[in-house]
């Protein structure tokens, strides 16, 4: 199969991908995987990516749009793929058709994680990483620590990062309405999107995506 999925930030698109992918035997295709994948090895996309990045500049379209193309031309993506963060405008998907529809292939579903936007901001703001070990994550309401504002791993100081700020959140979520919502709509006009309620656990979300997905090759 070959999926593209979408969702607000904190819709934890990242967590299902890795699940949806690993049940259906295909890759899962992250934009932020890929560039850090091409800067690391010095690609020539890579060191294309950095000089903006290094310039305190957006990485264009294009240059994401080749990343994209590369990964999804592996072999291990010849029978389909999981794709996330890509596309994340209309440009980027239209993109995705012309590279589809020249090599032959087509989307079979488009699955749409729809979170409410109070839970987004408050599973984001709520967040807190360790300072020792930022691979330890709590939460001030999902996941509470044993002592506030301490790490039960190691004891390091528990921290809100300013990219979870609520603040934050809000001004990416007017992003992800401008940029990124609209490539619904690109989708639904081809019948392609699949709506998944993202409320409830990691696992019952999962089933719910699988089943979706099952009906739809049936």
């Amino acid at each position: 199969m070959r999926i593209v999925l979408v969702g607000p930030p904190g819709a934890g698109k990242g967590t299902q991908a890795a699940y949806l992918a690993k049940n259906l035997a295909i890759p899962h295709i992250s934009t932020g995987d890929l560039f850090r994948a091409n800067i690391s090895q010095g690609t020539p996309l890579g060191l294309e990516a950095k000089s903006y990045m290094d310039a305190g500049n957006l990485v264009p379209d294009s240059v994401t749009i080749r990343m994209a193309e590369d990964r999804m031309g592996h072999e291990d993506a010849a029978n389909g793929f999981l794709l996330d963060g890509f596309p994340r405008n209309v440009g980027q998907a239209e993109a995705l058709d012309d590279y589809l529809k020249e090599n032959d292939l087509q989307l079979d579903a488009v699955l749409d994680l729809e979170v409410p936007e109070d839970e987004v901001v408050k599973r984001i703001a709520g967040r807190r990483i360790c300072r020792k070990d930022s691979s330890h994550v709590f939460h001030a309401e999902y996941n509470k620590p044993k002592t506030e504002g301490v790490c039960d791993v190691c004891g390091g100081e528990l921290y809100q990062r300013d990219d979870d700020r609520e603040e934050t959140v809000r001004n990416r979520l007017d992003v992800y309405h401008t940029q990124t919502e609209p490539i619904i709509d690109y989708y639904k006009a081809q019948d392609l999107v699949v709506t998944i309620p993202a409320l409830g656990k990691v696992a019952e979300v999962t089933e719910r995506a699988m089943a979706a997905l099952q009906a739809l090759t049936k």
